[in-house]
């Protein structure tokens, strides 16, 4: 046992040999590398596929995509693989789907990615309106797309002449709700860009979109133009978004609405 063990020693100290074993391993990690690869190459996926054309800015159903089995050497670019990831999304706005095509990631988006996507989800007779925010505004950017939230009016007035006497503040600050139950549509970035639309770029939110009744839409715009008043429209997140049946859009101040009409003017 001795001896044996003496000479596999040996055997192992020569040099020649040391090196004719690392060449023949090295030969067997390449070969098992190269068949791996080869046979990942060559290995069907299923992937998915348009079973009819799709056009620009059209949602896609699942009846619209059938799958088949190709070799990885044919996945060319971003190729989704996943049907999850492809139902009830959309057809970018600038490309058509043909028949029989792979899907890309850059041909498949979010609707909140679509130009005027957002015009598809208000009630007839609305009007859009945008409000400039800011991350403090939007509560460090935690407003978003189907939220629900109560616009606050704050505005400072100008007591009379015999008001401020003995009063060491010449204004009051009026602060009230003025709309309830307003559905938010869009945030979007300075450049028009949906903020939630790329999490990993960190977009960083300038305007809340939203729609009201034309006389809701004129009342706020009056408001936001009050300039002699230092004016300010608030956003207040609700959980009214989480309830089965949310409450209907309604004014929450007959008060600030009258306000508002007696200092302003407004020509339809």
């Amino acid at each position: 046992m001795g001896n044996l063990v003496t000479n596999i020693k040996k055997f192992l100290q020569n040099k020649n040999t040391v090196t004719v074993i690392g060449v023949i391993l090295a030969i067997v990690v390449l070969y098992f590398a190269y068949t791996i690869r080869i046979n990942s190459a060559i290995h069907p996926v299923s992937v998915p596929y348009a079973a009819e054309q799709i056009k620009a800015g059209t949602q896609i159903t699942e009846s619209q995509i059938s799958t088949r089995e190709v070799p990885p050497s044919m996945l060319d670019g971003e190729v989704i693989l996943n049907v999850g990831e492809i139902i009830d999304k959309y057809a970018a706005a600038d490309t058509v789907i043909p028949k029989g095509s792979l899907f890309y990631k850059r041909a498949v988006v979010e609707k909140e990615q679509l130009p005027g996507s957002i015009i598809l989800d208000y009630p007839k007779n609305y009007v859009l309106y945008n409000l400039k925010v800011d991350t403090n505004s939007t509560y460090g950017n935690s407003v978003f797309p189907g939220n629900y939230v109560d616009v606050w009016l704050k505005a400072e007035v100008k007591l009379a002449d015999d008001q401020i006497a003995g009063n060491s503040a010449a204004n009051k600050v009026m602060y009230g709700k003025l709309i309830s139950n307003v559905k938010v549509l869009a945030v979007k970035d300075a450049s028009g860009q949906a903020v939630f639309q790329n999490m990993d770029e960190n977009r960083a939110p300038a305007m809340v979109v939203f729609a009201l009744p034309q006389e809701y839409y004129i009342l706020l715009s009056k408001a936001s133009y009050m300039r002699t008043y230092s004016t300010e429209i608030k956003l207040v997140p609700t959980n009214e978004g989480n309830k089965d049946e949310p409450g209907d859009l309604e004014l929450s101040s007959e008060d600030l609405k009258e306000w508002i009409n007696n200092n302003t003017a407004w020509t339809d």
